[in-house]
């Protein structure tokens, strides 16, 4: 898990955030395994309420749209759901045109950088990369 700063953020703005998180995950109409497993983790860090959870495992089934994310959404909460939202996007190792369309719209919702999608997205492969090297380096941990 990344040691993060969601759970300091106000209660309103940890549900803004696992909002968007549940409109990525399903703006390509499918949720992988990979995708569900990053959801479940960013969901775990942002510690909301039951009742929360449980309305943002309902966007799952029907998501908001991005606008209405986005009304909601700005500063450290915006740029964390921004990083984490690239990070959905890609966990099924590809990210889409509607995909990158979205986080591009995030990025400018916000007010970022015209290459932050593109940075986040080289961080996020690089993060990826030595995920696998970990596991590759258990492999041969044993005599």
């Amino acid at each position: 898990m990344l040691p993060d700063t969601v759970h300091k953020l106000p209660r309103e703005e940890r549900f803004a955030y696992a909002r968007l998180l549940a409109f990525m995950a399903r703006i390509d109409n499918e949720l992988t395994v990979d995708e569900m497993a990053m959801f479940e983790q960013r969901l775990g860090t942002a510690l909301l309420s039951p009742g929360q959870r449980e309305m943002i495992r309902t966007a799952l089934k029907n998501p908001p749209t991005l606008q209405e994310c986005l009304d909601d959404l700005s500063g450290e909460a915006g740029r964390l759901a921004l990083r984490d939202s690239v990070m959905m996007a890609a966990a099924d190792g590809t990210v889409d045109e509607d995909e990158r369309d979205a986080l591009e719209d995030i990025s400018e919702h916000l007010g970022l950088r015209e290459d932050a999608v593109d940075q986040l997205l080289q961080w996020t492969i690089k993060g990826y990369k030595w995920m696998k090297e970990g596991y590759q380096l258990l492999e041969t941990l044993e005599e």
